[in-house]
């Protein structure tokens, strides 16, 4: 429903963006679609997953595999399952 994307962001191979679980379960009342914002210059790895409802700050790095279910701020590079900071104030060219 909504998947918005910043300029010079770079997209690897297999990554999943979805903002949408598609179905409910036992008549659950949380949204299943939620809004993703990805900002400028992020850096998202082989095979990640965006999940629903998450901002990407710009500058951001997402390692290969993490799956992202939480707001990143801007210059943090993340990883694993679920994705947590790693570091902070990084730069990638």
């Amino acid at each position: 429903k909504s998947i918005k994307i910043g300029n010079n962001v770079s997209i690897s191979k297999g990554v999943i963006i979805r903002d949408s679980d598609n179905h409910t379960i036992d008549n659950n009342t949380k949204k299943t679609t939620q809004p993703i914002v990805i900002g400028n210059h992020v850096w998202i790895g082989l095979g990640a997953k965006i999940l629903k409802g998450v901002t990407i700050g710009d500058g951001a790095i997402v390692a290969a595999g993490a799956v992202v279910n939480k707001d990143i701020p801007a210059k943090a590079l993340v990883g694993g399952v679920p994705a947590k900071i790693l570091k902070t104030n990084v730069e990638w060219k």
